[in-house]
């Protein structure tokens, strides 16, 4: 392993044990100005396809923004874990209609939803930084599934995270791929990049 894994493994470790602290009231709360904010960036971008992640263990729930958006109109979707070292695709889903347990043991869309390339991206985040950088679960799916669609379109990649995620500064490489935006439960980040 080397030092920047090394490292990234150390923040990833304690920036997950700051987030399994989190009282459920702040949880909840989150949830609430995740669908507000995260709505209101949908409608202010005009955005026709938006992915969010399925939230397991304790991360942001993102289920009643995709209920609020599919609502709207908006094509929903969830990523798709394809085989090691391939970035993500995404399928079409709305709250409510059957998951299957993917790759990762994630709820996906089953096989025969209709596959999408978002325009809106709601990134999960072990940790981040005011750079836009982040430190993800160690697999590397966003970064090559990021690659891979601002080669396609415009997107806009939104790291969702507790304010508790951030860090000074995310040990990064040529392969990272920045956030445009990082949501927490206090702040909305708009990431510059001059």
């Amino acid at each position: 392993m080397n030092f920047d894994a090394s490292l990234k493994l150390e923040l990833r470790r304690a920036a997950l044990a700051r987030r399994a602290a989190l009282p459920a009231a702040a949880r909840a709360a989150f949830s609430e100005r995740l669908t507000a904010e995260g709505g209101a960036l949908a409608r202010r971008l005009a955005a026709r396809a938006v992915s969010a992640f399925y939230p397991v263990r304790d991360e942001p729930d993102t289920l009643e923004l995709l209920a609020l958006l599919a609502g709207e109109g908006v094509a929903t979707a969830l990523p798709v874990t394809g085989a090691s070292g391939e970035p993500l695709t995404f399928r079409r889903w709305r709250p409510g209609e059957p998951t299957v347990a993917g790759r990762m043991r994630i709820p996906e869309p089953p096989a025969e939803a209709a596959s999408l390339d978002p325009d809106l991206l709601f990134v999960p985040l072990a940790a981040f930084d005011r750079r836009g950088h982040r430190i993800g679960y160690g697999a590397g799916h966003y970064d090559r599934t990021l690659a891979r669609l601002r080669a396609l379109k415009p997107i806009t990649a939104v790291g969702v995270a507790y304010a508790a995620a951030e860090i000074a500064a995310v040990p990064d490489g040529p392969h990272d791929q920045r956030l445009d935006y990082v949501l927490t439960d206090s702040e909305f980040i708009e990431i510059r990049t001059e």
